[in-house]
């Protein structure tokens, strides 16, 4: 009855708290558990880079490897989850298992040691478990909302979970201002709070999420249906984009990295580099998400990547000092606060509900590979052609990317 009634003068009123209401409780837990671990994740994130490349000696070359093991190399486990997650139907379950395996591996990292074979071989485990929780997750908020509201739900849980991403780099700070910069043992304090605040997060998923269990529908969820779902012509040029922009994406890690190159930023406030950005994806995912809702999803996906474009040509540009700094992560977290949830509920309407999970997932792995490619690719052009060329490089293939996805994805006319 409530959507029914969108948009009448008698609600206007009332149409904000209406709105966040009719996106749903669920939404808000899902929202907090990943506040919490973003908490977890992002104080391992903000000290990752320095750590290795710093601390370490790697070259850039072979921290791009890293970087893309954090987050792509895992991909193929998205869709292992995401069809698990559907044949099963325990969507919240899939998720803790991989929520779980994330925290454990907060304490791996304090067992490894300097050994970057051993390292590798954690984040390679960490990422498994994001990449088991992100599809169920993801699927979960688009059937705990209406469809028409989708936009502004996963603008709220982005929105919760940037809170978590924003506090996170303050936490890994205030671990190293209590140990020492320069203490042997500090890195190994922040991974070990960083675990037991993960835990704390799978406890809230325990306690409050509540599954959507669609019906039973075993013929639909099989090998078979999932293949497909890429006959669905929506679902291929989604699949397209999807790559297309994954590999016009080179990485926080990297973005930091050469911040801290071009001003020369000490080890001991790098963590404030991912709180700049936090800030901004933290003010602006829920806004944007309604936004999409309005004026169509694609253009504010769209809109994003122009702003990460602009970010490759600042740190590509003569800019310097503040305005950089300022200019750079502003543009950086809108950019995020304008994607990463917009682009699946982009995807959510065409998906049945039967294979939610395995079709988000479908994409994430997308994505997701062509960011392992991307990384890698900048990784080796930052080390053979230098910083400044590597990343101009990487802006045109940003604009080139935007371009694809709007042929892409633009409404078909009839014939």
């Amino acid at each position: 009855m409530y959507l029914s009634t969108i948009g009448r003068r008698e609600h206007a009123a009332t149409g904000s708290r209406r709105t966040l209401s009719a996106v749903g409780a669920n939404v808000f837990a899902l929202g907090a558990v990943s506040l919490v671990t973003d908490v977890s994740s992002e104080m391992v994130t903000a000290i990752l880079p320095v750590y290795l490349v710093l601390g370490l000696h790697l070259s850039p070359a072979a921290y791009g490897l890293f970087d893309g093991l954090y987050t792509g190399a895992t991909a193929l486990l998205r869709l292992v989850g995401g069809y698990v997650a559907d044949r099963v139907r325990r969507r919240k379950a899939v998720a803790g298992v991989g929520y779980a395996l994330s925290a454990v591996m907060k304490l791996g990292l304090l067992a490894a040691g300097a050994s970057a074979t051993a390292i590798g071989a954690v984040i390679t485990l960490d990422r498994t478990g994001k990449g088991l929780r992100t599809a169920p997750r993801d699927a979960l908020i688009t059937l705990s909302a209406p469809e028409p509201l989708l936009g502004r739900a996963f603008g709220v849980h982005r929105a919760m979970d940037s809170v978590g991403a924003f506090a996170g780099p303050l936490v890994a700070l205030g671990v190293l201002a209590a140990v020492g910069a320069t203490n042997p043992e500090a890195f190994d304090a922040v991974f070990v709070v960083s675990f037991c605040i993960a835990a704390i997060g799978v406890l809230l998923l325990v306690l409050f999420v509540r599954d959507r269990r669609t019906p039973r529908t075993a013929a639909a969820v099989s090998p078979r249906a999932a293949l497909a779902l890429l006959r669905g012509r929506g679902v291929r040029r989604l699949l397209v984009a999807a790559c297309v922009l994954g590999l016009a994406t080179v990485g926080d890690g990297f973005v930091y990295l050469l911040l801290q190159h071009k001003e020369d930023v000490a080890t001991g406030w790098f963590p404030l580099l991912a709180v700049g950005t936090n800030l901004s994806y933290l003010l602006l995912a829920a806004p944007l998400g309604a936004l999409a809702d309005r004026i169509g999803r694609l253009p504010v996906v769209l809109g994003g990547y122009g702003a990460l474009a602009v970010v490759y040509l600042l740190l590509a540009g003569p800019v310097s000092g503040w305005p950089l700094f300022a200019l750079a992560l502003a543009l950086y977290g809108a950019f995020y606060a304008a994607t990463d949830g917009v682009l699946m509920a982009l995807a959510g309407p065409l998906l049945p509900e039967a294979l939610r999970t395995t079709g988000i997932s479908l994409v994430q792995t997308a994505q997701a590979l062509a960011y392992f490619a991307s990384s890698v690719l900048f990784g080796l052009a930052w080390q053979f052609w230098g910083a400044e060329l590597a990343i101009g490089v990487a802006a045109g293939a940003a604009v080139v990317a935007i371009g694809v996805t709007f042929v892409v994805l633009s409404p078909r006319r009839p014939a």
